[in-house]
């Protein structure tokens, strides 16, 4: 406890907050309509988030506080839009759904404790890992342009309070902005917080059934894209700020374990955060890397909190204007975008293959379901082996 309260700072806490904010602001209504596709009726769809709320909480605080890490759990944002999409329409049951989620969280188990992600990943250069990093987050960094033609003086005003804070008191620079962002649409009602419903979300039991055809059609895919789309991704953010003596193998398996627990209440897949993860890494959480823990403990209260008023979560974050969280986001990402630019860059050899790996990364392709992060990697790597010929 003294180590903990030793190492609090307000700037790690408030990354913590803003990285929950972003993720569910970003991607809530996807998980909704994966529910939805699923059969989950009202109270189901509370309860998956619920389910998802609680289980990144507690993996989220548990494994940042043992390993005095950052390690951001989050659900699947691709794989919600997976299971949307392969569900919508079809005669499949929310028994049946639940059943392939219990199927994916094994297999994950599986590839944790085997080891076998961790073995893929020691091959990747720090330089394509963090230009797959640096391609993913361009799109936030472009956002808070392309967010003032909605909401100018807001934007502007983020900006210059970003800009001002990065000078005279850096460590608090986003907390500022949020400050301000949240005044400016309190004083302009562009955010009401009297519509917000402030009950707690109940648990909902969904006994499994297992069917080959959903096992097959979309278990394999999702997990499949829940590895290569979001636990690479997450496992290069950790290289990329520093962390890359980590054994992802406990982690990997501990996402598998709270998928098997959480997915009869809904929670469809868990693994490495991505985006928000580079929140809490980044040195606008806290200059020491040693003390940007207390950002994914942080992260975790507020998503234990979160999961128990899943009601309330879902208004609130449906409140605030998009152009806010589009500009808090790209702000929040611009030094880890510049790093993982001058790390992807750094080394002459590899420039050309991280070069291709940023772009390729940065687009919107997509193939077997399967995003452009991933892809990146894989032509990156084919770039960087031929130049070596």
């Amino acid at each position: 406890m003294k180590t903990f309260l030793k190492d609090f700072s307000v700037s790690a806490a408030t990354a913590g907050f803003i990285a929950v904010l972003i993720g569910f602001a970003s991607s809530i209504a996807i998980v909704f309509q994966a529910a939805v596709a699923s059969g989950a009726n009202a109270e189901q769809m509370e309860s998956w988030v619920w389910a998802l709320g609680i289980g990144m909480g507690l993996c989220t605080f548990g494994l940042s506080l043992y390993y005095k890490r950052p390690l951001i759990i989050v659900w699947s944002t691709p794989g919600a839009a997976l299971i949307a999409a392969s569900l919508s329409g079809s005669d499949g049951s929310l028994e049946q759904a639940t059943g392939t989620f219990i199927f994916v969280g094994l297999l994950i188990v599986i590839v944790g404790v085997s080891g076998l992600f961790k073995k893929l990943i020691s091959y990747i250069p720090l330089s394509i890992a963090s230009a797959m990093l640096a391609g993913i987050l361009l799109q936030f960094g472009i956002g808070i342009f392309s967010a003032m033609n909605n909401m100018p003086v807001l934007v502007i005003l983020m900006f210059a309070t970003y800009v001002a804070m990065k000078y005279y008191l850096p460590r608090y620079t986003i907390l500022a902005v949020l400050v301000v962002g949240t005044l400016f649409c309190l004083q302009t009602d562009a955010l009401t917080l009297s519509q917000i419903d402030w009950s707690f979300a109940t648990p909902q039991w969904v006994t499994p059934e297992f069917s080959l055809a959903s096992i097959i059609g979309i278990g394999i895919p999702l997990f499949i894209v829940t590895m290569a789309s979001q636990n690479l991704p997450g496992v290069s953010i950790l290289k990329s700020s520093g962390y890359s003596q980590q054994n992802v193998s406990p982690i990997i398996t501990t996402t598998g374990l709270s998928t098997l627990a959480f997915a009869p209440f809904g929670g469809f897949t868990f693994n490495l955060a991505a985006i928000t993860a580079a929140i809490c890494t980044s040195e606008e959480a806290h200059i020491d890397p040693g003390r940007r823990y207390i950002a994914g403990v942080s992260a975790g209260v507020f998503n234990i909190i979160a999961g128990f008023f899943g009601a309330a979560v879902v208004s609130l974050f449906a409140a605030f204007p998009h152009s806010m969280v589009a500009a808090l986001a790209g702000l929040a990402l611009l030094s880890t975008i510049a790093n993982s630019l001058k790390a992807a860059l750094q080394a002459d050899s590899e420039r050309e293959a991280a070069l291709v790996t940023f772009l390729l990364s940065a687009s919107s392709l997509s193939f077997f379901g399967i995003g452009s992060a991933f892809w990146g990697v894989v032509v990156g790597m084919l770039v960087l082996r031929s130049s070596k010929i």
